[in-house]
């Protein structure tokens, strides 16, 4: 129960998961918005995978390596930011979306989560509290991490979902559209800043 109730608390906290995941929903409509939480999740994957072979272990001890992935991610949302504030990023409008525009929204959120160190962090500090030792651990922290995924998904589908029916209302005026990229972006920079002075 405290490792739900805290996996839930963590995943409801906005990060850059969640601003993506409702911008695309806002831009190119509920569709693209659980694209982009499908993606969102699925780059959660690597840092599963890292903490089982033991490369977590060494990003957290490593100040270095920890850096490098942590500031790949700053320069990564502040990209997002940038092409936001100009239309051609999270909130670019399509007409009719291509799979292009799909391929895109997947790209950008595994990107979103991969370059995210603090989910490597909580891979390694947080979820091995509720793994025991023995011979199943692996076992039990990969049905643990799917847990997590899952509860993320299912999260960020709702985001999507929400975001997705209020569409028609923000796109129905510019003036709105404008201010709405101009949040969005904020955010993306909001989290850049708070990612990097964020200690480890």
């Amino acid at each position: 129960m405290t490792f739900l109730l805290t996996s839930l608390v963590i995943v409801l906290l906005p990060g850059a998961g969640t601003v993506y995941t409702v911008a695309a929903a806002l831009a190119r409509g509920a569709r693209a918005g659980l694209l982009a939480a499908f993606a969102s999740t699925l780059g959660i994957v690597p840092h599963l995978l890292a903490a089982i072979t033991g490369l977590a272990a060494l990003l957290h001890a490593s100040g270095v390596a920890y850096n490098v992935v942590k500031y790949a991610g700053v320069a990564y949302l502040l990209y997002l930011a940038w092409a936001t504030w100009r239309d051609t990023g999270a909130l670019k409008l399509d007409g009719a979306p291509s799979q292009a525009g799909f391929a895109k929204v997947i790209g950008n959120g595994i990107a979103v989560n991969l370059l995210n160190p603090k989910l490597t962090v909580f891979f390694v500090a947080f979820l091995p509290q509720f793994v025991p030792a023995g011979p199943g651990s692996t076992a039990h922290m990969l049905a643990l991490s799917g847990v997590f995924m899952l509860m993320t998904f299912v999260v960020f589908a709702l985001y999507a979902v929400l975001a997705g029916a209020l569409r028609d209302r923000v796109l129905a005026s510019d003036r709105i559209m404008t201010a709405v990229r101009r949040c969005f972006a904020a955010c993306f920079a909001l989290l850049a800043g708070k990612l990097a002075v964020e200690p480890r």
